[in-house]
């Protein structure tokens, strides 16, 4: 006998022994997870389809272990803004091992630890972790969410950056950001200091050197 079945939004022709990796469901290994959403079952030819899923049908797996699929990267260039994002993502996903397909309401063998259509609310934190979270000192959150600009910011007005040529308005507000403002501080950058931005920013060096260049005759004015 085997079923279609359908978890984390996709859906598997499944049979009694398969392993199967679904997205993440919140179980320990070993844990009996029940799978609900059966599209259809069948033996052999006799197929019966469900509207949209099989009424009294269940599927049962056992969890056999909790990891990650492999890393994606996803990489986004603006052409002649100096704009690069690059951004990687690992699915977390639960390989199961499928052990009973029921029909007509009948019970597993083994009771369930969890239902995987509904892992959203079983990972909801505990109340005692929460707890924790919300009387974590203030200034302990921002040191570890706010990173420091790679400069200190010079006082008075900032300059104009866009005037100088390959700086856009993306560009500009980037290096705002990390604290350089003024023409002046972006003339007085050291070769180190172009190596610094050339690993923190998405900007090469030669593009840095170019716009030191430039900014030392605006600064003369």
């Amino acid at each position: 006998m085997f079923a279609v079945i359908k978890t984390g939004g996709k859906q598997y022709r499944v049979a009694a022994n398969d392993l199967l990796k679904i997205e993440k469901v919140e179980a320990n290994v070993g844990d009996i997870v029940e799978i609900g959403h059966v599209l259809a079952h069948g033996e052999g030819e006799n197929v019966t389809f469900g509207a949209p899923f099989v009424d009294g049908a269940l599927v049962t797996a056992e969890v056999v272990e909790q990891g990650k699929n492999r890393t994606v990267i996803a990489f986004k260039k603006r052409r002649r803004q100096n704009s690069r994002r690059k951004i990687g993502h690992r699915q977390l996903l639960t390989t199961v091992r499928i052990a009973e397909i029921l029909l007509g309401g009948a019970k597993p063998a083994k009771k369930a630890a969890v239902k995987a259509e509904a892992k959203a609310e079983v990972a909801a934190a505990p109340k005692e972790a929460k707890a924790k979270k919300e009387t974590a000192p203030k200034a302990e959150v921002t040191a570890e969410t706010t990173a420091a600009p790679l400069f200190k910011a010079p006082k008075g007005e900032p300059d104009d950056l866009t005037v100088i040529k390959g700086i856009g308005p993306v560009a500009a507000k980037d290096l705002n950001e990390q604290g350089i403002i003024t023409f002046a501080q972006l003339a007085k950058l050291t070769d180190k200091d172009v190596a610094k931005i050339d690993e923190h920013m998405p900007f090469s060096a030669d593009q840095i050197k170019d716009w030191r260049e430039q900014a030392k005759e605006l600064a003369k004015k």
